[in-house]
């Protein structure tokens, strides 16, 4: 702990403003997987940076634009975690994202959860954050290259597909929540065979109609 304050003193004359924002943001997001955002306050990352409360304010003007620019970083990282690699076939691409983001839930699940809660309570800039990320996940299966792979599972880009989708992507989230919480003797594997096949089945329908 004294180490790191020393560290971030000794670093605050050279880092230009944009660099302290920077980084003063990476370590509300650590502290992001762990917290709620209830409990994610400007008083904890002034103590975790070992700096001013005011200091800090300088940076975020209040304890929301603290909170906003958090989740949408991690917005941001879960976007480019689980983005496809371009190998392997379309379900084994599809499998990979999955696991990348079952990783991800894991590792962030305290503020996982509170952006979600955030999201349905009524928070409108949290709201806005977790549509936006959720459209920006299922959208890239339709976009360049992993558009084409993708057609080969069905995911052609037609108002009724995206709409599967979409309910797809609600029941993942739904069924890996639930599983962390209680994994009711289902391995790890067991649950990415069963999300990766499961979107295949749910086009199924169309694909031989």
């Amino acid at each position: 702990m004294f180490s790191n304050m020393a560290h971030m003193t000794s670093t605050r004359v050279r880092m230009s403003p944009d660099g302290r924002r920077e980084q003063l943001l990476e370590l509300g997001v650590r502290l992001f997987a762990t917290h709620s955002l209830d409990e994610l306050s400007i008083e904890m990352l002034a103590e975790e940076a070992g700096i001013s409360r005011g200091l800090l304010y300088h940076y975020f003007g209040n304890k929301q634009e603290f909170h906003t620019a958090v989740v949408q970083r991690a917005a941001d990282d879960l976007f480019a975690v689980t983005a496809p690699t371009g190998e392997g076939s379309p379900l084994e691409q599809l499998t990979g994202s999955l696991e990348r983001y079952v990783d991800y839930v894991v590792a962030n699940f305290n503020g996982y959860v509170s952006l979600l809660r955030g999201a349905a309570g009524g928070h409108e800039g949290l709201r806005e954050i977790y549509e936006s990320s959720r459209a920006a996940l299922t959208d890239r299966l339709f976009e360049g290259p992993v558009a084409q792979e993708a057609a080969a599972l069905g995911l052609t880009d037609t108002p009724v597909v995206r709409l599967l989708v979409h309910g797809w992507a609600a029941f993942t989230e739904d069924v890996v929540l639930e599983w962390v919480r209680d994994d009711r003797g289902i391995t790890r594997k067991e649950l990415l065979v069963t999300l990766s096949v499961s979107l295949p089945g749910i086009l199924a329908p169309l694909r031989d109609g």
